[in-house]
């Protein structure tokens, strides 16, 4: 339980410095930019994505494969591969806020560093990869927390004091960018270009192929919410800042998963039971932010309340298929779950497309519901026994 919660910290904080930056940078300069955080939430998953190859599944092959290149490789190969879309992205940003039906001139400074700090959260996730696989997730949480006290720190304390948004976002980026770089060295093994992508890729698919159909889930998906207009928005800027914290955090229970199986250490009930644990912290601190926050925000309370229903549903569902995704692909085979996983993924795009403020949560039920059913068949059907060795998870 307690290396479950060291790695839930490390998400609980990332997902804390982004949310709570914009809270308060909307508060000091320009209330509309509390939405900055459903802005670049499509890019995020970009980012997810190209750890999963670069981060988890080079990780996993130094390991399996016995390749000590691996991690390095991943490393250089992410950093460049994430370096390139981002400036693409950077390269259009006026086209992106437009297509998120959001005024340019409000949010392109800001679009700009939060783009940025998404990279910088690659490289930091490339990081936290290889100190899990490590055993050393104390040194995780020191890392994570430095990252986000001086971005945020930065971020917010020069908002106190100018309404320069050029000065606001060197003064954060140039520091953060020198604790990433110093950390990079310090973490990284330095070693020859040695890559077998395919494994790597292998690894990690069904979350892979997972983050890149999120990618389109939500940037069609909030786009099609935000028609309906500005009440729409801020009840999703409301539910996001208190669940987004949470949903992550519970990601932990799959990275801790993944850990354990690739060691030969998996205990299914012992993980679910730690789990479940941090499932219920997670639902109770949800409710007691909605209740501390909602004289701020002032949001549609019909609304608000499907899209909260919605998202807790999935939070207290997830790692149980999750973890058994996780076990399938890692020690079954990666097609079936892979495959399964996709066709789980059309359900939710096509559902992002529905004429409905609703689409992105019906796609959540739709798909939690079908990755409970396939998991609990896939467990049966191939008689996996999900008990490899006793151990805390």
């Amino acid at each position: 339980m307690r290396r479950l919660l060291r790695i839930s910290i490390d998400m609980f904080l990332a997902t804390l410095a982004h949310l709570l930056g914009w809270f308060l940078v909307g508060l000091l300069i320009d209330k509309e930019l509390i939405n900055m955080t459903l802005l670049t939430y499509p890019l995020w998953f970009i980012i997810c994505a190209i750890n999963c190859i670069c981060g988890t599944g080079a990780n996993i092959s130094s390991i399996r494969d016995k390749n000590k290149d691996s991690v390095f490789s991943g490393f250089i190969l992410g950093s460049i591969t994430g370096l390139i879309l981002l400036i693409a992205i950077l390269l259009r940003v006026d086209d992106y806020i437009l297509f998120m039906n959001m005024n340019p001139s409000t949010y392109r400074i800001f679009a700009i560093y939060a783009i940025i700090i998404l990279y910088l959260r690659l490289i930091l996730k490339m990081i936290l990869s290889k100190l899990y696989y490590s055993n050393d997730t104390k040194r995780a949480n020191r890392y994570s927390f430095l990252f986000c006290l001086i971005s945020v720190s930065t971020l917010v304390f020069m908002s106190l004091f100018t309404k320069d948004q050029m000065i606001i976002i060197l003064t954060s980026l140039i520091p953060t960018i020198v604790f990433i770089v110093i950390a990079s060295l310090r973490v990284i093994p330095k070693g020859h270009f040695k890559i077998h992508l395919g494994k790597c890729i292998k690894y990690d698919s069904v979350y892979l192929f997972g983050e890149l159909s999120m990618f389109i889930v939500y940037l069609f998906g909030l786009k099609n919410s935000f028609n309906f207009g500005e009440q729409f928005i801020l009840a999703n800027s409301f539910v996001s800042t208190i669940t987004e914290t949470q949903l992550d955090m519970i990601g932990a229970t799959k990275t801790a998963a993944q850990v354990d199986i690739t060691k030969n250490e998996f205990s299914y009930k012992e993980h679910i039971k730690n789990s479940n644990k941090l499932s219920a912290i997670l639902v109770f601190t949800s409710i007691i932010m909605g209740m501390i926050l909602y004289p701020l925000y002032k949001v549609t309370i019909v609304f608000t309340l499907v899209l909260l229903a919605i998202k807790l549903f999935h939070l207290v569902l997830y790692p149980i298929y999750s973890s058994k995704i996780t076990f399938i692909q890692l020690e079954q085979n990666a097609v079936e779950p892979t495959i399964a996983k996709q066709i789980a993924n059309v359900f939710r795009i096509a559902s992002s497309f529905i004429p409905t403020p609703y689409c992105v949560g019906i796609g959540i039920v739709i798909t939690t519901i079908y990755h409970l059913v396939y998991t609990h068949i896939s467990v049966k059907v191939h008689k996996l026994n999900l008990e490899m060795k006793k151990t805390q998870t």
